[in-house]
């Protein structure tokens, strides 16, 4: 019987191309024929672009007109299930197919034929002289401990020529090798470093083992306390999905996160996993896509881009704290990963575990209501115990202007400091200060291109838009008035948390943890190291030390600022919340010696306060979800965000009046719109926006009365329009 997945040469075939054309297009099969799913060059005016063969060709016109297809590429064809994937995402999403096939096909040089490669790697020897240009180059090569560089990328990463690398290839402190583009990795061994678990653990792998070995569909919530051993729990799953030959993707929420977890990986399986972040090299993305599709490696730790690679069999997925908002992608196809895993993995039927110690409200409510199993950790592992946490009402302390260490808070790490034991002071802001006022005129310091505040990073003497990227030099004198020396910082940020520290505990030693004061995750690891080992009296931090961080020694944990994410109209305000105060809280007394947690507040009566307080998390989620119930939001309900920007403010405001006013097709569907009305953050990069929402019963089909609504419309060439479905943030 022929296979009817091949299409012989000169036949039509339908192809997907990765631009922004938003249509298949027809070409002829190339010399050799392909099949579907298969990785073709084809001609696109001048053009040669890479695209997806997607099935037979629809014909009805000149077939002597239609252009041949180039070359097929030399990888694996994208599977059924992919395609399905990509389909289903964007129909969910409503994003062009166009776009999703970017997303799968991230990686350079998918073209290229098999070769050889000079790769740079540390050799043993030190040079005889060194210089700045040479120091970069090994600096760059220790950082990222074995990982292996092209020529290019050596040079680039270390800002210097390639002549400086080839000069230590020759004193031999770098070493220069031949080898093979792409090759497999190393293969792990689900037999090699399994841990003894203990209570809960047992029954929670046992669980998720029994799930893996079905090799259908499904989806696990593993909720469990902080330091109770989530992660050596949905290790056994992926121990499971390797034994049955599958392949297995976790996902994590920062990138700063990986380092720790590779050794962690390694110490269990004997190997490295393939990594897929933004610190990646290109060489090293472009093995990975390769090898996925090939099923060249077992297990891939990623950031949420990774859900995109083209695994050749899937079989677990575990998104490690699945409550995170960096889930979500906030620019081009906007998606959330957690949602996006589920979907995944239901077309090519493996397992998802969702492990968190406090999950999402979506989470939550579909583990109660039987979509999702769900397994409890309720104990810390080993001797470890949760900490006792306290409030202190900052009503009845008396604090000097400009600081922001209760007297409280300072006597308590004054303690832990006499007893050799670490303490974090947590505030959820990056840099010195929010605002930079002029104390002549009042200016407040906005950015150039957004109406946004600038933020002043005193460590680089720089204020920067943590909306845009845009930064400038901190300036002498006033932009409005040119006041000089009136600048005035006006709230604390991380690092003058640190300088009140500093000031307060002259002879610790303080170390500050934020996201934007290491230029690489290695770097960043090599400072959580450090703390770990002990080598640091007190921690400051931002949001970046609640995730996922050990730190045997600390035994306090004082918040700064508790009230901080209560205020503003985000329905999601309390949840986030909770779940950050609750991770905070969560790095005390990981190890033998007990934790505190004192939560600095001047609304300890608040409900979100006292729930964490109590720990009754059972009491919050039932509380926060019956409220949620009631608005007809999401999870009970359908929220679609839809975004209107340009240069233009007259413009973008007269469309979005425009579309209001013809929302027949909304109305028909039963959806509500809401609107318009300036964004909170109403310009962005010189872009005026403008916010519509769209709200609807949860049995509607909301995208579909979208589409149909958008459809209307002929958008002017420089104005934008996107569609955010379950939008997380309103800004």
């Amino acid at each position: 019987m022929a296979d009817l997945s091949f299409f012989a040469q000169g036949q039509l075939i339908s192809v997907l191309t990765a631009q922004p054309i938003d249509r298949f297009l027809d070409y002829k099969v190339p010399e050799g024929g392909c099949f579907i799913g298969s990785y073709v060059e084809v001609p696109l005016g001048p053009r040669k672009v890479l695209g997806v063969v997607w099935g037979a060709g629809e014909g009805g016109y000149d077939l002597k007109k239609v252009r041949a297809a180039n070359r097929v590429l030399d990888v694996a064809p994208m599977r059924e299930e992919m395609r399905q994937f990509l389909i289903r995402a964007g129909d969910y999403t409503l994003t062009p197919p166009s776009a999703m096939l970017r997303l799968a096909t991230r990686a350079p040089g998918l073209g290229d034929p098999p070769s050889m490669q000079k790769i740079y790697r540390l050799g043993d020897s030190e040079p005889d002289r060194m210089t700045d240009a040479r120091l970069r180059v090994l600096g760059v090569l220790r950082a990222y401990g074995g990982l292996s560089f092209t020529l290019k990328e050596l040079a680039d990463q270390a800002d210097t020529s390639s002549s400086v690398v080839k000069g230590l290839v020759k004193l031999g402190t770098v070493l220069e090798e031949d080898t093979p583009r792409d090759q497999p990795y190393r293969k792990l061994d689900p037999e090699y470093g399994g841990v003894d678990l203990m209570g809960d653990q047992i029954a929670g792998s046992e669980a998720l083992r029994t799930a893996v070995n079905t090799g259908a569909y499904g989806t696990t919530l593993l909720k469990g306390v902080t330091g109770s051993g989530k992660t050596e729990v949905y290790m056994e799953a992926i121990a499971a999905c390797l034994r049955q030959g599958r392949q297995a993707l976790v996902l994590l929420p920062e990138i700063a996160l990986t380092a720790e977890f590779l050794v962690r990986v390694e110490k269990r399986f004997g190997a490295s996993p393939g990594e897929w972040h933004s610190g990646v090299t290109m060489t090293e993305r472009r093995r990975l896509w390769r090898m996925a599709g090939q099923g060249g490696v077992d297990l891939v730790i990623g950031a949420r881009s990774a859900l995109f690679l083209p695994f050749r069999d899937l079989g677990l997925i575990v998104v490690d704290e699945e409550h995170d908002s960096s889930y979500k992608q906030e620019e081009g196809a906007l998606y959330n990963a957690r949602d996006m895993a589920v979907l995944r993995a239901n077309c090519c039927s493996a397992q998802v575990v969702l492990a968190s110690a406090t999950p999402s409200l979506e989470s939550w409510s579909n583990a109660e209501a039987g979509k999702y199993k769900r397994i409890d950790l309720t104990s810390r592992y080993g001797a470890a115990v949760l900490p006792d946490m306290h409030a202190i009402d900052m009503r009845s302390e008396t604090l000097p202007p400009s600081r922001w260490i209760s007297d409280t808070l300072k006597k308590s790490v004054n303690t832990r400091i006499q007893k050799g034991e670490q303490s974090l002071l947590f505030i959820n802001r990056r840099g010195y200060a929010p605002t930079t006022v002029c104390r002549a005129c009042g200016h407040q310091i906005g950015c150039d291109l957004c109406d946004a505040r600038m933020v002043e990073h005193r460590f680089q003497n720089r204020l920067m838009c943590h909306q845009c990227g845009e930064s400038k030099p901190m300036p002498e004198q006033c932009p409005s008035c040119e006041a000089v020396g009136k600048l005035a910082p006006v709230g604390p940020g991380v690092e003058r948390l640190a300088e009140e520290a500093k000031e307060a505990f002259p002879d610790a030693r303080i170390a500050v943890l934020s996201s934007d004061l290491f230029g690489s995750a290695r770097a960043l690891k090599e400072q959580i190291n450090l703390i770990a080992e002990g080598n640091a009296d007190i921690i400051i931090g931002t949001q970046l030390v609640a995730k996922g961080h050990n730190f045997p020694h600390l035994t306090l944990v004082g918040v700064i600022d508790a009230d901080l994410g209560l205020q503003g109209s985000d329905l999601r305000a309390a949840e986030r919340s909770f779940q950050l105060m609750r991770q905070v809280a969560g790095r005390a007394g990981r190890s033998d010696k007990p934790g505190v947690a004192l939560l600095q507040t001047y609304q300890p009566e608040h409900p979100v306060i006292r729930a964490i307080l109590s720990g009754d998390e059972e009491a919050f989620w039932n509380a926060e979800a019956g409220e949620r119930q009631v608005a007809g939001v999401p999870p009970f309900g359908r929220l679609a965000g839809i975004i209107l920007s340009s240069p233009d403010v007259q413009q973008v405001f007269d469309f979005a009046g425009e579309m209001a006013r013809n929302d027949g097709p909304l109305r028909a569907a039963g959806v509500q719109l809401f609107g318009p009305a300036p964004a909170p953050i109403a310009r962005i990069r010189g872009r005026h926006r403008v916010r519509l929402l769209a709200k609807a019963d949860k049995t509607v089909h909301i995208q579909k009365a979208l589409s149909a609504w958008v459809g209307q419309f002929r958008l002017p060439n420089n104005l934008r329009l996107s569609i955010d479905i379950d939008p997380q943030n309103f800004f």
